[in-house]
Formats: structure tokens, C-alpha cells, sequence
């Protein structure tokens, strides 16, 4: 797949990821954004590390979808853990 399908692939990761994981997030659209490119990249490495399958065969397969949105998730929970505790260490 080209750069521009990964990018498609984590935009729609990163908004799929946020519906599934509410609340409010210490970053804007474009850090959830960024933060689903790389989600997508991280759910296909974790994948090939992890199961031993190629979970980036295509745009249009469902391992590659579920593989992005697993990373988002991932990441945007580390996400908001650090920058949540960053946040309350500032005002404390």
C-alpha cells in the first residue's frame, strides 16, 4: 500500500478509535489524527510481532481495518495517560 493509503487508513483509524474511547482528550482533531497514522502502523507491526500474520494485505481487508484501529486505541490510551498526568502535575 502507498503513503497516501496509510494515511486514509490511520485518519479513519484515529476518528474510529476516539468513538470507541469518549471523553475528552488533552490534544485536538490533528494530534488524534497523528495519532491514528501512527496506530496504524503500530496494530500492523504488532500484528507480523505478535500472531506471525500479515495483517497489512490491502486497503480494503479487514485484518489491515482492525489492525489500525487496535493500534489507535492503543496509542491514544497512552496518549491521554501521559498527557493527563502532565496536565495535573502543573496545577498541583
Amino acid at each position: 500500500m502507498g503513503i497516501i493509503a496509510w494515511i486514509l487508513i490511520g485518519l479513519l483509524a484515529g476518528f474510529i478509535a476516539k468513538a470507541l474511547m469518549p471523553g475528552k482528550d488533552p490534544g485536538g482533531i490533528i494530534v488524534t489524527m497523528l495519532i491514528g497514522i501512527a496506530g496504524g502502523l503500530l496494530g500492523g507491526w504488532l500484528g507480523k510481532v505478535i500472531f506471525g500474520v500479515d495483517s497489512i494485505d490491502g486497503f480494503f481487508d479487514l485484518s489491515t481495518w482492525i489492525a489500525a484501529i487496535i493500534g489507535s486505541i492503543i496509542l491514544l490510551a497512552l496518549y491521554r495517560l501521559v498527557a493527563g498526568n502532565r496536565r495535573h502535575h502543573r496545577h498541583a
